[in-house]
């Protein structure tokens, strides 16, 4: 009988099989992978704005307190953006012809708001509120990285569903007293591990249902 097919067929066969499997192992590895690297959860990436605002200078140069700007952090969901005369309080009289402050004498006078790019975006579907969190115990570092070090802010934590759920299933770790939430250099202390539970039972945190899912997602 004829041979139908040359002899090193059954080589290519196996090779054809081993490659499939090799790029579909590969595939799956990036699928898995994805979520992870900073094109999904944006971290350290410098988003460009109206003006370079530096948190660098004016909170850990100038020691200014974040509900300076961020007037609704404590009452809102949201923290809130500083409308143009409130930079304008200061810089009505520093910096007067700075040429980078060009943009915001023009929003002045021209009465149209900056246009800040967010930073920190999370999806349509997640819910979250600022207030919840810094009146109860959760300081801004804890989210936000060491914004006082910051020239241009970036997104630091990944914003994962991950990362959240590892602090709602056990938030004691992370929890500090009122006087250091806005704190930019809080570290827990060493004795967090006993200070924990208590500010837990301080702040009246229930951790049994921190993680369900109607938490986020409503």
């Amino acid at each position: 009988m004829a041979q139908i097919f040359p002899a090193y067929a059954n080589t290519v066969a196996r090779a054809a099989i081993l490659g499939a499997a090799a790029l579909g192992c590969l595939g799956l590895g990036l699928l898995i992978a994805l979520p992870a690297t900073s094109h999904v959860t944006r971290q350290d990436i410098i988003v460009e704005q109206p003006v370079q605002f530096s948190h660098e200078h004016h909170v850990g140069g100038l020691g200014i307190d974040c509900r300076y700007c961020h007037t609704s952090v404590e009452q809102s969901r949201f923290a809130g953006i500083p409308p143009t005369h409130t930079c304008m309080t200061c810089h009505s009289q520093l910096w007067t012809n700075a040429e980078i402050l060009a943009p915001v004498r023009r929003s002045l006078a021209e009465g149209v708001p900056l246009r800040w790019q967010r930073v920190h975006v999370l999806p349509d579907y997640v819910y979250f509120d600022h207030s919840v969190h810094v009146t109860n115990g959760v300081g801004c570092s804890s989210c936000h990285g060491a914004i006082n070090r910051m020239p241009q802010v970036r997104q630091v934590a990944p914003l994962t569903m991950g990362w959240c759920l590892s602090c709602h299933r056990d938030p004691a770790p992370n929890l500090r007293p009122e006087s250091e939430i806005f704190n930019m250099d809080w570290k827990p202390p060493s004795d967090q591990a006993e200070r924990g539970p208590k500010l837990l039972e301080h702040y009246g945190i229930r951790s049994a249902h921190l993680t369900d899912c109607s938490r986020c997602h409503r």
